[in-house]
């Protein structure tokens, strides 16, 4: 297993280990020690191997990951999984403004509480935050799935498109076009499948609120027309 000292090693050496992994590759298994906030800390991992980073990172930790399994044990700075494609994130603390953002694919789990904007224009991402999130997340999320397991901030939703978001403590206010909706039969099975996969236990699917799209504010609608 390939251990890489941040302290002593440079990022750059890191990055390009796990970019240079291709099928067959024998080292699957890759440490990170010493991160100490090191910002664009396995960046762009593109194969399915594990990376555990032992300790905080900075900004963009796991950035574009594509198949990997990426473990934080300790908190992220603002963008920690931007753009992921695919693959695992799991921050054992809390993680700061964006995370997620622009998410195409795969799983975010944030252990700790999202600070604002969790979730901006995330594009089939699934995150799950155990702790809270702050103000303006999910603000134009077209698909996927935010699952929040305590309260969230203001404006949750802002001008969202196509994404579910799923609220299990109270809402400070919804943003433009958020409408609180209906749980049906196939969100409690969606929703039973990510607390699963995130590894929450004794939380019920039925205890969260599902949160939607209005489809007023980017559908066209005749009575608008002179305003087009």
């Amino acid at each position: 297993m390939p251990v890489f000292d941040l302290a002593v090693a440079p990022l750059r050496d890191l990055n390009a280990a796990l970019h240079a992994v291709g099928a067959g590759a024998n080292d699957t298994h890759f440490e990170v020690i010493n991160p100490r906030g090191h910002h664009a800390v396995a960046v762009g991992a593109d194969a399915p191997v594990t990376i555990a980073v032992r300790g905080s990172v900075g900004y963009y930790c796991a950035g574009m990951n594509s198949e990997a399994a990426v473990t934080i044990h300790g908190s992220a700075g603002p963008g920690v999984a931007e753009n992921m494609m695919s693959g695992t994130v799991v921050v054992e603390g809390d993680a700061s403004q964006y995370a997620g953002a622009t998410g195409r694919g795969g799983l975010l789990v944030i252990k700790g509480n999202a600070a604002s904007r969790c979730g901006i224009s995330m594009k089939g991402i699934d995150i799950v935050v155990h702790g809270n999130i702050g103000h303006m997340s999910a603000f134009m999320a077209q698909s996927g799935n935010l699952v929040v397991l305590g309260d969230a901030g203001e404006a949750l939703g802002d001008s969202l498109y196509e994404a579910r978001l799923f609220v299990r403590g109270s809402v400070k206010s919804l943003g433009a076009d958020c409408i609180e909706k209906e749980m049906r039969p196939e969100h409690l099975a969606l929703l039973a499948d990510l607390l699963a996969r995130a590894g929450v236990e004794g939380v019920a699917p039925s205890e969260f609120k599902r949160y939607g799209s209005a489809r007023k504010l980017y559908n066209f609608n005749i009575d608008n027309v002179d305003a087009y």
